[in-house]
Order: structure tokens, then sequence, then C-alpha cells
């Protein structure tokens, strides 16, 4: 009995050191069979009647690796059946409309993956996956209609974004990964030519670079199944197939409001002018798409501009109307049918904005001198306000724009001109006028020039942003000609000053009715600040100075803006909500920390970084469909956004050599013969155990 303890204790050992040096070498061998590829893939979302996007095979897709480097290229993927299914690899600028859809519609089974690589990006003259007419089916209807007349999506030449392809809205049935490194896209090439870019006709017969995508997606069909599948219980509980798009806006008031004992009571003596602009941008692949023409340039000018009028107007009591107030909303998930704007409509109505726990009254309709969006400026020089109809504050605040922007003493060179009727750019403001279309709204739009709308090429680049790093004071307004000393007047940062400064003028006039006559205007440096902040790096001067002294640095890359779900980072929100509260507060003097840690007092670090207590009125409110509030809403109905994400488990992609069938069949076949030789010698030693192990221990015989 002994030594079969000792024969086993040694069995378990060696079995042990075996399972040990399996899995050292188990792990290099699958790092020399393996590459890693890093990228972003695209994902899938859905709405109250489709699924758009894309995703994996559950196991993961595979595919040859093939370059596409011209048109005709395509052909070869269509029509060869040498050895699929194949990945192409697509440049920009064959990443069209036209030779996606064709994959999709001819490839079959021959195609299982794209990837889109980041090469020859000089050759490319648009790149936008967004529709020509944005949010189409959620602004502006005719009486009676389903019709919107806010965009002719029929006519190129009269849409929004005449550049869109439409392709963030197709549901495509492969995944899409895209690769921006250059090292990562070198190594591809290089695989491809080392195995793929020769003697096609052997393609079957021989070893090929290949790549295994894997992006499942757990969501299908549409919002009302998938949140039907999420909200079923099982017995093993809660799985989650999707999550609505779900975020916070972000909002503060010129000046402080009064805090209230009694929440339900409107003080109907309150009275706003509410200036509205988009946070959010999207694109198709997970974490990219800066949005730096489509929404950070409107959303720079409303920063500027609140800035500019909190310098000029500390206090209302110097107003000629003390109850009059401004309040800047910068609203999330307008990319996707207004969720923001949407959300903020239906809690005026029900009078749950501000939320209760901001410890002020609720703001009705009935509060709201008018609402100003300031929506996308493509083009500074010419610029329109945008409303259904003439209403007496839209007729004063245009008359006030053309003023201060022809000023000669500014040189701004801005003109203004009033659009009426029915054909408005997709903003926020279609969400009031769609409860109430003669409510008193407007919206301020270059015409369209953006060529990268909603894609991951709308960056820094594509509004000639470059970071001046002064390090110069930038909280306090700056004179016409000192500003010349820093930019060019054709550089962005002076552009957004000049729009952002007529902005602040003429609501500066509207609310003392005077005439501004000063020479200081709206500080470019903290237009760079910005820029830099939202385009390049999240470590950045204007972030620490909006933080707490001696904070941890962020993140050396700029924050994502894309709205997302619930539980995810949403950086970008906590970003605005600081830098609001920085810009737009009032100095506490003589206020140490220790007293300045309840709200609405803020203990930022400062420009010096010395610590600064300040009184604050920046605040959220949740930025969610109302759809998903209401019980049993009417998916299909239209009247609410109904987005929602997929769930999904990491993305991965992987570059390796694909065998041959042939030698698949064979190793195949190899195992098969072991596997019955195996069984086979099993019966046999099972069946002469009593010979083969003879049992020697103490019981046992010992005859000869």
């Amino acid at each position: 009995m002994y030594r079969t303890i000792y024969r086993f204790t040694v069995l378990l050992v060696i079995l042990t050191q075996a399972i040990k040096i399996k899995k050292v070498y188990g792990e290099r061998l699958r790092d020399k069979i393996y590459v890693p590829i890093n990228g972003a893939s695209c994902f899938r979302r859905l709405n109250g009647t489709h699924q758009v996007g894309c995703s994996s095979t559950q196991s993961g897709s595979v595919g040859v690796l093939h370059l596409i480097e011209e048109k005709s290229d395509f052909d070869f993927l269509l029509r060869s059946l040498s050895a699929p299914p194949y990945a192409p690899m697509i440049p920009p600028y064959l990443f069209s409309r036209e030779n996606i859809m064709r994959l999709k519609h001819e490839g079959g089974r021959n195609i299982s993956v794209v990837l889109l690589i980041d090469s020859n990006t000089d050759k490319m003259t648009n790149f936008s996956h967004e529709l020509q007419c944005p949010n189409q089916y959620s602004g502006i209807f005719f009486p009676n209609s389903t019709e919107s007349p806010t965009c002719k999506a029929n006519n190129q030449e009269g849409t929004w974004n005449p550049w869109g392809t439409g392709l963030l809205y197709e549901d495509l049935p492969f995944p899409v990964y895209y690769v921006p490194d250059q090292d990562e896209i070198k190594k591809l090439i290089k695989c491809f030519e080392d195995f793929n870019n020769f003697d096609y006709d052997s393609h079957s017969r021989r070893s090929l670079c290949a790549i295994e995508v894997n992006t499942f997606m757990s969501a299908a069909v549409s919002t009302e199944v998938c949140m039907r599948r999420t909200k079923f219980i099982n017995n093993l509980g809660r799985t989650r197939y999707c999550d609505p798009l779900e975020g916070k806006n972000v909002f503060a008031t010129l000046f402080p409001r009064k805090i209230q004992n009694h929440l339900d009571y409107v003080d109907n003596q309150e009275k706003y002018m509410i200036v509205t602009c988009r946070l959010d941008s999207t694109s198709m692949f997970e974490l990219t798409g800066l949005g730096a023409m489509d929404s950070l340039m409107g959303f720079g000018t409303l920063v500027s501009a609140a800035h500019m009028l909190k310098l000029l107007l500390p206090d209302q009591s110097t107003l000629k109307n003390p109850q009059l107030n401004v309040m800047f909303v910068i609203l999330n998930g307008e990319s996707y049918d207004y969720i923001g704007s949407q959300k903020l409509v239906f809690d005026l109505e029900n009078l749950t904005f501000p939320p209760r726990y901001t410890r002020t009254s609720p703001i009705t309709f009935d509060n709201i001198e008018f609402v100003l969006d300031l929506n996308t400026f493509d083009d500074i020089s010419s610029i329109r306000l945008h409303s259904i109809s003439e209403f007496p504050q839209a007729k004063e605040l245009l008359s006030k724009l053309k003023h201060y922007g022809s000023r000669k003493e500014y040189d701004f060179n801005i003109e203004f001109n009033s659009s009426l009727g029915y054909e408005m750019p997709p903003s926020s403001i279609q969400s009031f006028l769609r409860k109430n279309i003669s409510f008193p709204a407007c919206v301020l739009n270059a015409p369209p020039t953006n060529r990268y709308y909603h894609s991951i090429y709308d960056d820094e680049v594509n509004i000639k942003f470059h970071y001046a790093n002064t390090s110069r004071d930038y909280t306090q307004l700056m004179s016409i000609d000192e500003a010349f000393r820093y930019f060019p007047a054709d550089s962005v940062q002076m552009k957004i000053r000049n729009i952002s400064s007529v902005v602040a003028m003429a609501l500066y006039e509207m609310l003392t009715h005077e005439n501004y006559k000063s020479n200081k205007l709206a500080n470019p440096l903290l237009i760079d600040e910005f820029l830099y902040c939202f385009t390049m790096s999240a470590d950045c001067p204007l972030f620490k100075a909006a933080s707490k002294p001696n904070s941890l640095p962020a993140l050396q890359i700029p924050p994502n803006r894309y709205i997302s779900v619930a539980g995810s980072p949403q950086e970008s929100t906590g970003w605005t909500y600081r830098i609001l509260g920085y810009l737009l507060s009032n100095k506490m003097e003589n206020v140490t920390e220790s007293n300045c840690n309840y709200l609405p007092r803020n203990w930022f670090a400062g420009f010096d970084g010395r610590g600064q207590c300040r009184l604050t009125t920046q605040n959220y409110s949740l930025a969610l469909s109302p759809a998903f509030l209401i019980e049993d809403y009417n998916w299909t109905s239209g009247e609410y956004s109904t987005w929602t994400e997929s769930t999904w488990a990491p993305f991965s992609a992987r570059m390796f050599l694909r065998p041959s069938r042939l030698h698949e069949t064979i190793t195949f076949s190899i195992g098969c013969v072991v596997l019955v030789i195996s069984f086979c010698l099993i019966y046999i030693i099972s069946t002469r155990a009593e010979v083969l192990f003879e049992d020697t221990g103490p019981g046992a015989s010992t005859d000869a």
C-alpha cells in the first residue's frame, strides 16, 4: 500500500510540473502564432424598429487579408472563390457607400471582416457616414404628417450634410475594424505581401495571412425586442442585452438662483434667456470621433460667450429687469434624435427641471423668454439665424448681431442673415418646436462645409487648430490689438472669439438695454486652451484650473464625447461641469477650503493653482429619452428617441497564418486516427489489467 501511495505522489508531482511547463511554453507558442492588432470596432445600436452597425460571429470572424488599392480590386473579392472568406483592407478614400454596400449585397460568404486602415488619407476628399439629413425622423413635421420639411433627403444640394453616406445607419453583416496605428498597418501589409500577394490561383493550397476579429454583439432586431429580453428574469437572474443611450446635460445660470424650501412653487416672475449647444458627437467606431467642427465649435462659442458675459455682468441687480437671467444648457445625446433636448422639454412639461436636489423652484415654458441654439459654425463669415416665424426677441437679436458683426472698430466681418420657415438645420430647438410650433426658439448656424461630419476625421486638423501654449492668463477679457499678438486673423481661435464676442455683445445689450462700447472682447487664449483640452489632451491647463489643487493628472488623450450608456466614464460631461462651474462663478474672497466643501461652493485650483473658493451655478440633469421612462411606451410611435446600444465582451483582433484546407483536412484526419487508436489501446489495457498490473501489496499472493 505504501508503494501505491508513493507512486501516486510521484505521479501527481510529475503531472503538476508538466502542467506548469505546458502553461509556460503554451503561452509562448500562442504569442508566436497570433499577433494582436490594436484598433477600434464598429458596434451595434438599435432603435424602435431596426438594428444598425455590425457584429462578428460569436466565436469571432476570420478572413484572409487582401489589400484594396483601387476600385477594381473589389472585383477579385466578389468573383474569386480561391480561399474565402476574405478580409479586405480598405483605405479611407475607397471606404464609400457604393463599395461597402457592394460588399454587403454581393460578397455573401466571401467577406467575413472589413478593415479600415488609416493610410493614403491625402487621397480622401470627404468621409462622413451620417445621413444627409441628420435626425430626419425626429424633428419638426407638417401637421398630420410624418414628412419632415426641415431637410429634403431626395435633393442632395438642399441637405445639411451633402457628403453623408448613411453607413452609420446600415446593418452590416460583417465586423468593420478601424486600424489607425501606422505600425499595425505595416504589420498587416507586410504579412499580406509575404504570404498572400502572389500566385492567387494557389491560395487554396497554401497557408495565408489572415485576421480574426471578435466583436460579437448581444443585442439584435430592435430596441423593443432587446429591452423585452433584458427585462426577462429566469431562475439564474437577468441578462443585459442592451442599454439605453444615456448621459447628462450640464447647465448653469449667469446669476445664482434663490434656494427654495417649497420646491413645487413656480416663480412666474423669473424669466430666462436660454442658450444651448450640443455636447456630444459620434462616429462609426468605438471611442473615436472628436466632433471638432460639427459640435465643438458651437460648444466653444457658448463657453466663450458665457465667460465674457459673466465678466461684464457680475451682479444681477445691475440689469433693467433684475428677474431676468441667462441659462446656458449643454445638451448630451443630440446626435441620436435629440435625446438631451427631448428630456429637457419633457422635464419642463412635468415641472421636474431643474432636478429637485438643486433646491430651486421649477422652470416652465412660461418662464422662458426665448431659446437660442448655437449649432454648427463651419464657415463663420456667413451665419444665419433660423426660426419658423419671426418673433420679437428673434428680430431684436438679429438686429443686434448685425450691428456688432459689422462694427468697423472690431473688424469681425461676419454677415448675419435671417432664415424664416421650416427649412431648419438639425438642432436642439426642434424638440421645443415639435411640442409647440409657435414657441420662441431660433438657431444660429453656418452653411454646411464640413466634409467629415460625425466621423473619425473631424479632428483638430479639420478645423486647422494649432495650439499656441502661451501659458498666459485666459480668465480675463482681451483687447482687440492684444489678441493679434498671439493668433493670426484666420486662426480658429480668432474665428470663435469673433462669433462668441458678437453673441455676448448682443445678449449684453438685450439684458442691460445699453450699447456695448468697450474694446475688450472674448479671450482667444481661453478658446485655445479649450480646444486643446477637447481635441488633443485632457491633461491641460484649463482642466487643471477647473479641478481641485494637486488633483491626479488626467489622461493625455482628449475626452470621449459620445453619449454612451449609464455606467460609462462620461468624462466629457464631468469636465464640462467643472469648466462651466469655474468660468461662470463668482470668487469668494477670504474663504478657506474647509469652509468651501458644500454646494453651491466649490474649491478650484484656479489659473495659478493655489486654490480658490467660488460660488457656482452649474448642475446636471438627466439626458435619457422619455421613451424609457414612460410605462408601456409605443416603440414605433416616433415621438421620442429609442436608441440603445448592444452589450459586448471586450473587442479583440489578431493576425495569424491560416493553414490551407488540405493541411486542415490532414490534421483533422490524423487526429481522428489517433483518437480511434487511443480508444482501442484503452480497451485492451482495461481488459488485461490483471496481467499488466500485478498487485504486490501486503495481501497479494507470493506463490511462484
